[in-house]
């Protein structure tokens, strides 16, 4: 199985000049915790509702700040052709819960979270992603960041 069979395809961007009050709400209107950043029809960043808190609010930064200068640039992705099994395993090894999906031509075509991943017939996959993405934190990824 792809992920492309289980990605939720209905992806809201904001953008790296959008302020934080800006996707704040949109996370809390989507109830979701992650958001890409986009930029000339290209992926250029991620924000979580743990950055806007870590990298925001702790340092003092306040609702007008702007996306970028708090999103994390290093994007991790998988693409869509993937199968299921691979990615997983990636998520376990770079302790990531959610990954943007892009087509062959580095266009985000979706989002794939393990939330996915446990609720498809790979099931088996989600134990060790879990196991993974929960022990201390190490390097060595095999996803690759958007270039």
């Amino acid at each position: 199985m792809h992920v492309s069979d289980i990605m939720s395809r209905d992806v809201k961007l904001v953008a790296p000049d959008d302020s934080l009050e800006k996707a704040a709400k949109l996370m809390a209107k989507l109830d979701i915790g992650v958001v890409p950043v986009g930029e000339d029809d290209r992926l250029v960043g991620m924000i979580t509702d743990r950055d806007i808190v870590i990298r925001a609010v702790a340092d003092g930064l306040g609702p007008d700040a702007l996306v970028r200068d708090v999103m994390t640039p290093d994007v991790k992705y998988c693409f869509c052709d993937q199968e299921i099994a691979e990615v997983s395993d990636n998520m376990a090894d770079i302790q990531i819960r959610r990954l943007p999906v892009v087509d062959r031509d580095k266009r985000l075509v979706g989002i794939v979270a393990l939330g996915d991943i446990a609720t498809s017939s790979e099931n088996e996959c989600v134990t060790d992603a879990l196991a993974g993405i929960s022990r201390p934190h190490t390097d060595g990824a095999s996803i690759q960041p958007l270039a």
